[in-house]
This record gives structure tokens, sequence and C-alpha cells, in this order.
């Protein structure tokens, strides 16, 4: 697990390790059953209180994400699939809404963004 800690973000340390671990779980790269590093470990790899990434831990556990259990440690949880799936229709809404900001400021119309995105699905399909 690849967690990448930034200083200057306004973001509390807690509020980034959730994210990161988040995104890796939505984007599949954490799979359900998955374990975690402890609480501990986390804290030591990352140089950070042991609290904080309790609170991350805490956090994603709130959102269904991850489950704990005492003296075995946290895994990725498998029982959310309908919260993990509206999670990234949320993210794939956020692009599609940043795709379409870009194309209104290169004064693409709505029929030629829409066959655009035609095309690259039948060009995915074609890689598959």
């Amino acid at each position: 697990m690849n967690i990448i800690l930034s200083q200057s973000s306004g973001e509390p340390i807690y509020e980034q390790i959730r994210q990161q671990i988040q995104r890796q779980i939505l984007q599949g790269e954490l799979l359900p059953g998955e374990g975690l590093p402890s609480i501990r470990q986390l804290a030591k790899d990352l140089q950070i209180s042991v609290i904080t990434t309790k609170r991350a831990y805490e956090e994603l556990e709130k959102e269904g994400l991850i489950d704990s259990v005492v003296g075995k440690g946290s895994f990725v949880s498998g029982l959310n699939r309908e919260y993990i799936r509206e999670q990234q229709l949320k993210q794939f809404e956020a692009q599609l809404a940043e795709a379409v900001r870009e194309a209104r400021q290169l004064g693409i119309t709505v029929d030629e963004t829409i066959e655009t995105v035609k095309a690259l699905y039948e060009e995915e399909e074609e890689i598959r």
C-alpha cells in the first residue's frame, strides 16, 4: 500500500490517509478481504502518530470500506459493494463534469462530445 503525505496540504494527515486508502479500494488496487497494515505499523512507516492512523482507519470503518477485527487487524470490506459502486459513480461523474467544462471552453458541442464518447467506447471494445 502506497501512501504519500503532504505537510503543505491543507488537509489533515488522517484525511490524506483516509482518502488515499479509499481511492485504492475504489480503484480495485486493494481487494475485499485484503489485510491493511496495522495501525502501529502504518504510523511507524509514515512516521506519524498512532492516533492519526487510528482516526483514518475509524473513518474508513464508518464508511464501510474496512472492517477491523480485534487481535487480527483491519481488512478491506467485502460487504458494502453498493457503497463502493456509488462512490465509483461519483468519481466518474466528477471526471465527466471536468471533461464537459473543458469541452465547453473549447467550443465543442454536445453532439460532438457524444460522438467522441461513442468513438472512444468503440475503440475500447476493439482493444478488448
